[in-house]
């Protein structure tokens, strides 16, 4: 009898791998994490380039123009015999010289997609940096304290959501001046009262509960309860959340950058879609094609991946799973 008991103990797994294993259940979310790690590699070696380019006090190559090779088509759109500099090159020379062709300055797509991959990960990451800190303390400090307090944070968040989001996006980044640090701050000081509401009605049921109510009979204090203890049982909301608002983000920026009032002298994916849309109708395609692709996989990874995060850490669901 307990021979058999020792060999049917399940073995222990961690939190963690249990999100993992959850995750990984599904093709669909391995590839969108696939992706997802993608752009980031990329986002990674445009960053090198970037500061590479600086560190050399050189124009960028992505920026430098090549009348010669303007409007030059992908390379799977064009013969061969349009060599670059006149001398018909290989089939692999042929491939990766300008392999999604140029735009109308001579710049490399391809050169240009991968600092616009760089661009949108520094303003989805930055913008939570500044965005996440804020909604977790305050909807910290609302649920837990209640009272004064509580009302005192849902007339900032109701005030924040009351306001058309694009527009106070657009005050901001005037006041703080056109470019990155504009697109930052615009962003991440109004993207934070959905993650406040969350926080602070998660934190509103667990500071309920038996294990808030021991460590408050122990002694210790509120900054400790709500940091130590209730945070980590609601973090999960933080996780999921930062999945959702980072595709959120990077799409904001397009828009400011298409505008004309967000990134200046950098390749960004708004500030390309904004050059492409005057080419199409000279048959230009390409530029505005492979942009927005790029969006279009980088948002539908994000939010699968959102999906499926929600899923897995799901406290409900693990324990449905378990029973």
């Amino acid at each position: 009898m307990t021979e058999l008991a020792t060999q049917e103990l399940p073995q222990h797994q961690s939190w963690w791998g249990e999100t993992f294993r959850r995750l990984a259940a599904g093709k669909l979310n391995l590839f969108c994490l696939a992706v997802v790690v993608a752009y980031t590699m990329l986002a990674c070696y445009g960053e090198y380039v970037y500061f590479a380019s600086r560190a050399a006090d050189k124009t960028p190559t992505y920026n430098i123009p090549d009348i010669g090779v303007k409007y030059l088509p992908p390379s799977l759109f064009r013969s061969r015999t349009a060599a670059v500099e006149g001398v018909k090159p290989t089939a692999w020379e042929h491939f990766l010289t300008h392999p999604l062709g140029t735009d109308g300055l001579g710049r490399d797509v391809l050169q240009r997609l991968i600092q616009g991959t760089r661009i949108a990960f520094r303003v989805g990451i930055i913008t939570s940096l500044i965005a996440i800190p804020i909604g977790v303390l305050l909807g910290c400090l609302a649920g837990y304290f209640g009272g004064r307090v509580d009302d005192f944070v849902v007339w900032i968040y109701s005030t924040f959501a009351s306001i058309p989001g694009l527009l106070f996006i657009l005050a901001i980044a005037m006041i703080a001046g056109q470019g990155e640090k504009g697109v930052y701050l615009g962003i991440g000081l109004t993207t934070w009262v959905g993650l406040c509401r969350l926080i602070r009605g998660e934190v509103i049921k667990h500071k309920e509960r038996p294990y808030v109510q021991a460590a408050r009979v122990l002694g210790l204090s509120s900054g400790r309860i709500m940091f130590r203890h209730i945070l980590p049982n609601v973090f999960h909301i933080v996780i999921v959340t930062f999945t959702i608002r980072f595709p959120a983000a990077v799409g904001t920026e397009v828009i400011l950058s298409f505008l004309g009032i967000g990134m200046k002298g950098e390749p960004s994916w708004g500030v390309m879609i904004s050059n492409a849309r005057l080419q199409l109708w000279q048959g230009i395609w390409w530029e505005m094609t492979f942009v927005t692709l790029a969006i279009f996989f980088l948002v539908l990874s994000f939010n699968v991946l959102g999906d499926a995060l929600r899923d897995a850490l799901d406290p409900r669901l693990r324990e449905d799973s378990t029973s």
